[in-house]
């Protein structure tokens, strides 16, 4: 597969504060593209707490197409105890529509490598949805595979709360 040619004037560079409403908005545009509008109920102020507050929950990258924001990649940190290394977990990529098929994906992803190989990390992880082939497609082309033999698991709401009162 021919890989995307790269356009010019794409940076991508960590966010800063001032982009919490731009990292908010693609959040909710990413949830509406997945129907998960119900599920975004984070605030710019949820934000802002977890990508520069102490502690420092995740980190975000942005994209910026001739200085217009065009998609982000948020992650957080993870640890591997096979590797006895860490990694990170990719938790939302996102590229406006306006912007697709010209190599963002590919570069927020090639630079969250190139930033976990330098944190001595040994593994970038995430997860997609089974019905988005071109994203399934964009991955498979990077040389990602699939972790068929997993299956994601999620306690929330109460099932979350009802546990955690057992170890009271």
């Amino acid at each position: 597969m021919t890989q995307p040619r790269l356009m010019s004037g794409l940076v991508i560079r960590d966010a800063a504060p001032a982009d919490v409403p731009v990292v908010a908005g693609f959040v909710r545009a990413l949830a509406a593209y997945e129907k998960l509008s119900h599920e975004a109920v984070g605030t710019d102020a949820d934000f802002h707490a977890a990508l520069f507050g102490d502690p420092r929950r995740a980190g975000c990258l942005i994209a910026e197409a001739d200085g217009v924001p065009a998609g982000f990649a948020l992650y957080h940190w993870t640890f591997s105890t096979f590797q006895a290394r860490p990694g990170r977990w990719l938790e939302d990529l996102w590229v406006d529509p306006a912007f697709r098929r010209r190599g963002i994906a590919r570069a927020l992803i090639a630079r969250l490598a190139a930033e976990t190989l330098a944190e001595g990390g040994g593994r970038l992880s995430w997860n997609v949805l089974d019905w988005n082939k071109p994203a399934i497609a964009t991955y498979d082309a990077m040389g990602a595979t699939s972790m068929n033999a997993w299956i994601t698991r999620r306690l929330a709401g109460d099932a979350l709360l009802t546990l955690a009162a057992e170890a009271a």
